[in-house]
């Protein structure tokens, strides 16, 4: 099998030769470590030498605010997103809005303006075609509706002023939906899957009731997923922490993968996910990034690639258990982590 195959095979949970695995995106503090360890110059070379089953493609966004397609919306006026450090819990410029007509003086970017298209097609066309190509769209508009009154704000007026929340969030969805429209017709037959999401666990539980997932992010969902599938793609639907009482309307929303297993998080162990979950849904992640992958040996790392092939011989794709490896995840890890799993067992 070669990557794609491996892949769409695990998303279909049929049977696999070895685990669909993937890096994820290294912050740009862990790169200089594993450019130095797998002796190569860039993301590109580090993908290959890694034995990445998937390859990322960014959408090229360029404002004269932002320079991330995740961090469009200039919610503090200023001029500047800070794409790297940007908080959800300041206080956003529509903290005070009561009314609808409260919202008017924001100007809403237009991704038409902002997307090179040509740059899409570019990226595309990079990607290794036995690779899986994987589109980083995020879409997160729970998130930017958190940003843009500020994270008490939004989730107070969920419950006080769910008029005025949900008109922010519309708009936020119309954006990402005219955003991937873009990069969809631009990459047609050149994408496999997506990543969306939004984080909605913490370490404990979900943030949100399951009721008000269902309410306020869920119907934003269904349309990004919708319109992926519309084109064929399959989508990886991310968030951190503790979902599992909200994985079932994830399943609903047709998501075909959960990301990514945030593995110390209440409920998310893999046992229990497959226990509950298997057959509706595929899994990406389950390798933890918050204590195994920074503190523990290369054997362990490769002790716990062979539970989680246990417990799922397929319908997971193996993955540290968030999507940005730290810089603190020495380097030996992640090859015993990919070694590993690359293993054709007899």
């Amino acid at each position: 099998m070669n990557s794609r195959e491996r892949f769409f095979a695990t998303v279909n949970r049929e049977k696999v030769d070895r685990p669909a695995a993937w890096l994820g995106m290294p912050d740009i503090h862990a790169q200089p470590a594993l450019f130095e360890y797998y002796g190569v110059i860039n993301m590109h070379e580090l993908k290959i030498a890694v034995g990445d089953d998937f390859y990322a493609i960014e959408v090229p966004y360029q404002s004269p605010a932002a320079t991330a397609i995740f961090a469009a919306f200039d919610w503090y006026m200023d001029g500047n997103v800070d794409a790297r450090d940007r908080t959800l819990t300041a206080d956003g410029c529509f903290k005070d809005a009561q009314e609808v007509e409260d919202l008017a003086f924001f100007e809403w970017p237009n991704p038409e303006k902002y997307i090179d298209v040509e740059e899409c097609r570019r990226r595309a066309a990079a990607a290794p075609k036995d690779k899986t190509r994987l589109g980083m769209l995020w879409s997160a508009h729970f998130q930017d509706a958190c940003a843009s009154f500020g994270m008490e704000t939004a989730l107070m007026n969920m419950i006080l002023n769910p008029e005025v929340y949900r008109a922010v969030d519309n708009k936020i969805v119309e954006f990402y939906l005219k955003a991937n429209e873009i990069f969809y017709e631009a990459t047609k037959g050149q994408l496999d899957a997506v990543l969306i999401g939004n984080d909605m666990g913490s370490q404990r539980g979900p943030m949100l009731s399951p009721e008000m997932v269902r309410n306020f992010v869920i119907p934003g969902c269904k349309k990004l997923v919708e319109q992926a599938h519309s084109y064929g793609l399959k989508v990886i639907y991310h968030s951190c922490g503790s979902i599992v009482d909200i994985i079932p309307d994830l399943i609903e929303a047709g998501v075909d993968i959960i990301h990514p297993i945030q593995a110390l998080a209440a409920g998310m162990d893999p046992q229990n996910l497959h226990d509950k979950f298997w057959g509706n849904v595929s899994f990406c992640g389950g390798v933890d990034t918050q204590d195994l992958l920074v503190n523990g040996t290369s054997e362990e790392a490769r002790a716990k690639v062979r539970e989680l092939r246990r417990i799922f011989p397929t319908g997971l794709v193996i993955s540290p258990s968030h999507e940005a490896v730290m810089a603190d995840v020495p380097p030996e890890n992640i090859h015993a982590l990919f070694d590993e799993a690359g293993k054709i067992y007899e």
